[in-house]
């Protein structure tokens, strides 16, 4: 049930480069019709937070081209159990965004790409692989606007990119992932391991908690946050993974963090970045050093969210500490400590101070205060361990939530991209998990452009013997 669009409201041009060139424009809607038509979905607070960002995850498929035409059914039948995602934004009578669930459909676009997913890969630049999603800023009037868009590209030779993009004040990383895993279940005709769960006021505070909440930092965090300015003209930023092996890591944590067995990937990568960055940044010791960490909160409350909690449950931190201990003089052992410490510090208390400081930022009428940015102005490291999930209903086998997304059987995606639009500040670092699995990690990591050539050279890093990904380094 999906329908060609000749004359769609979106300017094809400014999506077409050199490389990647879209061929047609679809619009694909649910299998069952929405009930009631009427309907909408309001947006939480730590919705309504990430206003100033969107959001875009790209699956690589390296096996063949896959045949939309073939797997297209499926999502019609999957979008049924979404209709926020087939819906159109709006106002509500306080001028407070809302989804009206109006079965418009979902846009995707098909594209094809002149060269190999591998060479993609290896040679392609964060500004080339912006071509294999559908960027456009939210219109004045989103009426008839397709909030969530999906792109499909063919590689020359074979192989599929899949992306999906959204504004971020609609969904979250996990999120985003679940639909297309979804989708790919139903292609199988599998049970949908972690289905929507469309149910905003599970954000609400407790009424065993009181507020405002003692010994909390983050509201004045987040206060902060809403009063920071950026230079204008913008920096402009540079992107490269970094592909890390379990081998290397296994290494590198029984070297650095033999102290510390419970020690994460993510503990580890965070010391190891934010120690190199800050030596390219050459800042004395003693000043304080300060990093923003980004990470979910669904199973961390202590009455857990599902995996299909559909929105955004991103909590953000600030860990600081002195500076002798991030420069040459510092230990990335001692580093990833702090790391690991903050990290599990974190307790319900602090998730629902964040929240109840969002749900008090208004004007005198009561109307909610604009968002502001949320990524920065520090360096912000995203913590996507939380994307590590139970196979099913084994409860002792866990695997990456993107790498079970497979149209194939037995072919899951080689790589997996996420991009926030709109970041500014020193840089992002997203952690996330590798098709590898175990303890492979890939890190994504945007910076100042005078400042990743510098990176990719960093002995440290080097040691770990890394295969960098869509740096932009080899000419296409």
């Amino acid at each position: 049930m999906a329908s060609e669009n000749e004359n769609e409201n979106e300017n094809e041009n400014e999506e077409n480069n050199s490389i990647v060139a879209v061929h047609s424009v679809l619009t694909v809607v649910s299998s069952i019709p929405v009930n009631p038509s009427d309907k909408t979905c309001p947006l939480t607070v730590v919705d309504r937070a990430m206003g100033q960002h969107s959001l875009h995850v790209i699956f690589y498929f390296r096996s063949g081209s896959l045949d939309f035409d073939g797997i297209r059914p499926a999502i019609n039948e999957v979008l049924s159990m979404y209709p926020n995602v087939t819906g159109r934004l709006a106002k509500d009578d306080d001028s407070n965004w809302v989804i009206k669930c109006t079965d418009a459909g979902m846009r995707v676009h098909r594209a094809k790409v002149e060269t190999s997913v591998d060479e993609w890969l290896r040679s392609a630049s964060a500004d080339d692989e912006r071509y294999l999603s559908v960027y456009q800023e939210l219109p004045d009037d989103p009426k008839y606007w397709s909030p969530f868009r999906m792109k499909v590209t063919d590689f020359e030779g074979g192989g599929t990119a899949i992306s999906l993009s959204c504004p971020h004040m609609l969904a979250d990383p996990i999120s985003m992932t679940l639909l297309i895993k979804s989708w790919t279940e139903a292609y199988h005709h599998d049970v949908v391991v972690h289905p929507p769960f469309l149910h905003p006021h599970a954000l609400n505070i407790p009424h065993t908690f009181t507020t405002p909440l003692p010994n909390t930092t983050s509201p004045s965090y987040y206060l902060s946050k809403s009063k920071t300015s950026y230079p204008n003209p913008k920096v402009k930023m540079a992107s490269a993974t970094f592909d890390f092996s379990n081998l290397a890591i296994k290494q590198f944590l029984v070297k650095n963090c033999s102290v510390l067995p419970d020690a994460t990937p993510f503990d580890l990568l965070t010391a190891l970045f934010w120690t190199s960055i800050a030596k390219l940044k050459a800042q004395t010791d003693d000043l304080k050093q300060s990093i923003s960490i980004c990470m979910d909160m669904r199973k961390r409350l202590r009455a857990a969210l599902p995996y299909g909690y559909f929105g955004n449950a991103l909590h953000f931190s600030q860990l600081t500490v002195n500076g002798n201990k991030i420069s040459n003089k510092g230990d990335i052992g001692q580093v990833a400590e702090l790391v690991h410490r903050h990290v599990v510090g974190l307790k319900d208390e602090e998730f629902w101070s964040a929240v109840d400081w969002l749900n008090s930022r208004k004007d005198d009428q009561g109307k909610f205060l604009p968002p502001f940015r949320m990524y920065g102005p520090e360096l912000t490291f995203v913590n996507m361990e939380s994307m590590i999930a139970p196979i099913g209903l084994n409860m002792n086998e866990a695997q990456p939530l993107m790498y079970g997304v497979e149209f194939m059987k037995d072919q899951k995606p080689v790589h997996v991209s996420y991009h926030v639009e709109n970041v500014e500040g020193e840089g992002l670092i997203l952690v996330m998990p590798s098709p590898e699995e175990e303890l492979a990690r890939r890190v994504t990591v945007t910076l100042p452009e005078e400042e990743i050539e510098k990176l990719l050279k960093d002995e440290v890093i080097l040691s770990l013997d890394p295969i960098l990904l869509l740096s932009g380094r080899i000419q296409i």
